[in-house]
């Protein structure tokens, strides 16, 4: 994993935290991206023996010249980025307690300009600065292809980020595919999976998992678990 870039969003707490920490430790460098300094400087310390090392970089994704900036960044790290995880996204209100009949208007706007224009700009600006084998990773959800009442715009919003994906994937040559995890404990969610438990598939997802397992696809657990069983 010598001179491996991995840029990931969100990466302060839950699925982001556990990720980076795997790629870290597996040798790439990851440059870590979130809104909350003192949470950046907590994920420095805690990585600061990884093999691979790691940069911070304070970005919110719904402002396109700070997503510009962390990609810039990224770049001076090895000089291309090999890897994006696209995953910072937001949840107003209590998880399955959100119906879209009862959203309000700024709930809404944010879900979509976090978690789809987020997706949107995070991966526009690393474009640039890809290696040519380079992967490009959104974290998602079932809720986003089978609507669950009460999910609401968060689900509509993550229904858009997977159209993203599919868009990018289309244009792109390299490969742009969904990580579907399934349930985990996160901020976001107090039932599933612990966020340790499910961070190698991300790893294994943008290394081993073939290409075209990838591109425009979802790589889900079971995906994972008959790959490495």
């Amino acid at each position: 994993m010598e001179e491996y870039t991995a840029v990931i969003t969100g990466a302060t707490r839950g699925i982001g935290r556990a990720v980076a920490r795997t790629f870290a430790t597996e040798g790439a460098h990851v440059v870590a991206a979130g809104r909350d300094a003192d949470a950046l400087s907590s994920l420095a310390s805690d990585l600061a023996d990884a093999s691979g090392g790691v940069t911070t970089q304070r970005a919110d994704v719904r402002d396109e010249f700070d997503v510009e900036f962390l990609m810039e960044t990224a770049a001076r790290v090895n000089g291309d980025i090999d890897c994006v995880v696209a995953n910072a996204g937001v949840y107003h209100g209590t998880p399955g307690e959100t119906p879209l009949t009862e959203a309000s208007y700024a709930a809404f706007d944010d879900h979509l300009r976090t978690n789809a224009r987020g997706v949107f700009s995070t991966i526009r600006e690393a474009l640039p600065h890809l290696a040519s084998d380079a992967r490009i990773l959104v974290t998602s959800g079932s809720v986003a292809r089978e609507y669950t009442p009460g999910y609401g715009s968060y689900a509509i919003s993550k229904a858009a980020a997977e159209a993203l994906v599919q868009g990018f994937a289309a244009e792109l040559d390299q490969p742009v595919g969904i990580v579907d995890p399934g349930a985990v404990e996160t901020a976001l969610s107090d039932t599933g999976r612990s966020p340790e438990t499910v961070a190698p598939m991300f790893y294994w997802a943008a290394t081993d998992c073939p290409a075209e397992a990838v591109d425009g696809k979802i790589v889900g657990l079971g995906d994972w678990k008959r790959a490495t069983r």
